[in-house]
């Protein structure tokens, strides 16, 4: 029946900025143990999960174009190592993996040089066109602007935007320094 199938589906409204990848991967899993699987993500932060058996499963998010040009390749990479292709988002990858098949803290990422390289690829994808097009928006909105409601947006949303700027660079700044000590 239809509304058997629609109960077996459940939407869900969540944010995670650019550098939440991690954060992400974890909501998935915690909802896959609550018996609900990922099957979709659309703008605006919409989730889409299907009714299943509750089960420990490893989500895992790559931010790479460059895969994404050899999708092929790239996704039997992950495959071959027992991980499930899911879907490409907004520049991401996901992939899945059961919990009782990992082995150790396995990871998408090898070691800490990958995992730097991921954020290089967010800084050079993300980071620096939004930021050129925001800095552009920015001033042609506040050269051109005569209502204090829209001065007061502006700066609302000049304000979101270095909170998560600053929270990248701090994210790529540590993580960068404690490799270097390495």
């Amino acid at each position: 029946t239809g509304g058997s199938a629609m109960k077996d589906v459940k939407k869900e409204f969540r944010w995670f900025s650019i550098t939440e990848y991690e954060k992400e991967a974890e909501y998935l899993r915690r909802r896959h143990k609550e018996g609900w699987k990922f099957k979709n993500v659309t703008y605006p932060g919409i989730y889409i999960f299907e009714k299943c058996e509750p089960q420990d499963v490893i989500y895992q998010l790559d931010y790479n174009p460059d895969g994404i040009k050899n999708q092929g390749e790239y996704v039997q990479m992950f495959e071959d190592c027992g991980w499930e292709y899911l879907k490409e988002f907004a520049g991401y990858t996901y992939f899945r993996k059961p919990a009782e098949k990992m082995e150790k803290e396995e990871n998408i990422f090898c070691d800490d040089q990958s995992r730097l390289d991921l954020l290089n690829r967010l800084f050079r994808g993300r980071v620096i066109p939004s930021m050129v097009i925001f800095v552009g928006l920015l001033v042609n909105g506040y050269l051109n602007m005569n209502d204090p409601v829209l001065i007061i947006i502006y700066g609302v949303l000049t304000g979101v935007y270095i909170f998560v700027l600053l929270q990248f660079a701090v994210k790529y700044v540590s993580f960068r320094n404690r490799i270097m000590k390495m």
